[in-house]
């Protein structure tokens, strides 16, 4: 199968994260296995959904280091976007491909599949890996799960480029990510007693109000590091919910905020001053009214960023294959950083636009899969006899 035969059967596959991915997953495997390659599953703790790797040996038959070209196989939810056809049927129009995950990322990984007959057919110096993870998008829950199984198995590839949506374009650092959780406890009481009460909107909003003050400051800092799309670490609260009637002081108020991390800053930078501000001003004027008013606050998700690896082989080889030599940093995050803590240089590239990503009526060019299927015939010819 061609690519854009690949791609329209991976996009048939609803794999939005809150469902299981092992249809697709058991069916890429079964073709690889037909194929006579023998590709094994990492299971989540539930067994509802399953990474897969599978390695092309060299020519010699080893299958010690080699480069990993990985891909996540879930994708976001279609709920209330407006397509134009349906998301999980691929659609060809004017020069695009339209479906859920053409673009994030199942592009990339049709690509990989369409040219497994040609690795197999190249004299190999070094094996070539191919690793689709499950829950990228809620987390980057899957790729340490496959990375445990990796070490546990002894295999140790060198490299790694995952093929996130960068027009075709390298990618050497992003961001980190990580959600934290407010829960504000405050005291009911009847709207026209307020001062019996504890408002707990009104407290969350004063730490809200705190913690932009912060993002704020963040803009400033001396740290920051222009090549980013966005040059320093943000803060963003992004859901709120609170209150039973307009009447009733509201007992409890909880919102979400994520920080956007550049890799040389942590979280205790952050989490620190917020933590200081609840104990010390926040919970003692809650707790002059009602000492068992409180401010909760934890962590979610934990996706480490992707620092610039010291990994010339690498960033050299993929400069060779891409029209683009430029070497981009970007706000976004992909388990580029958890391939990068194992100790696996790794770089982002792949095709099509992060700009299509999670909208309705993503779609992929064209020409954007021509160019990956050409960059995996280079890198394929550059990495054989």
């Amino acid at each position: 199968m061609n690519t854009i035969e690949w791609l329209s059967r991976l996009i048939a596959f609803d794999t939005t994260s809150r469902y299981s991915n092992l249809a697709l997953i058991d069916d890429a495997a079964q073709w690889l296995q037909d194929q006579g390659l023998s590709p094994w599953l990492a299971y989540n703790g539930e067994r509802t959904k399953a990474n897969l790797f599978v390695t092309i040996p060299s020519a010699s038959g080893s299958q010690e280091g080699g480069l990993i070209l990985s891909g996540h196989t879930d994708v976001v939810p279609v709920d209330g976007q407006d397509w134009h056809s349906d998301p999980f049927v691929a659609e060809i129009r004017e020069g695009k491909l339209y479906g859920r995950g053409a673009a994030d990322m199942k592009g990339f990984i049709a690509s990989v599949l369409a040219a497994v007959p040609q690795m197999k057919a190249a004299r190999l110096k070094r094996p070539l890996h191919i690793a689709l993870s499950y829950d990228e998008e809620i987390g980057c829950l899957g790729a340490p799960v496959m990375i445990a199984e990796l070490q546990a198995r002894g295999l140790t590839p060198e490299h790694c480029i995952v093929g996130e949506p960068t027009s075709m374009k390298m990618v050497v650092a992003h961001k980190g990510i990580h959600t934290f959780r407010c829960k504000v406890h405050g005291k009911a009481a009847h709207s026209s007693l307020t001062p019996q009460g504890v408002n707990a909107i009104e407290y969350a909003a004063k730490l809200i109000v705190f913690i932009n003050e912060l993002a704020h400051q963040l803009q400033s800092r001396h740290q920051n590091d222009p090549a980013y799309d966005v040059p320093f670490s943000t803060l963003s609260v992004n859901t709120i919910g609170g209150g039973t009637a307009s009447n009733i002081v509201p007992q409890l108020c909880e919102f979400e905020f994520d920080y956007r991390n550049l890799p040389h800053m942590g979280t205790e930078e952050i989490v620190r001053p917020i933590e200081e501000h609840i104990k010390k001003v926040l919970e003692p004027q809650m707790q002059a009214v009602d000492p068992a008013c409180s401010i909760e606050m934890v962590h979610g998700e934990n996706v480490p960023a992707m620092p610039e690896a010291e990994a010339a082989l690498l960033h050299d080889l993929v400069t060779q294959l891409v029209a683009d030599h430029a070497r981009l940093k970007v706000a976004y995050a992909t388990e580029g950083g958890q391939f990068q803590q194992a100790g696996i240089h790794t770089v982002i590239c792949g095709p099509g636009s992060i700009s299509q990503a999670h909208k309705p009526d993503e779609f992929v060019e064209l020409a954007q899969l021509a160019r990956c299927d050409d960059f995996l015939g280079k890198l394929i010819a550059a990495q054989s006899y």
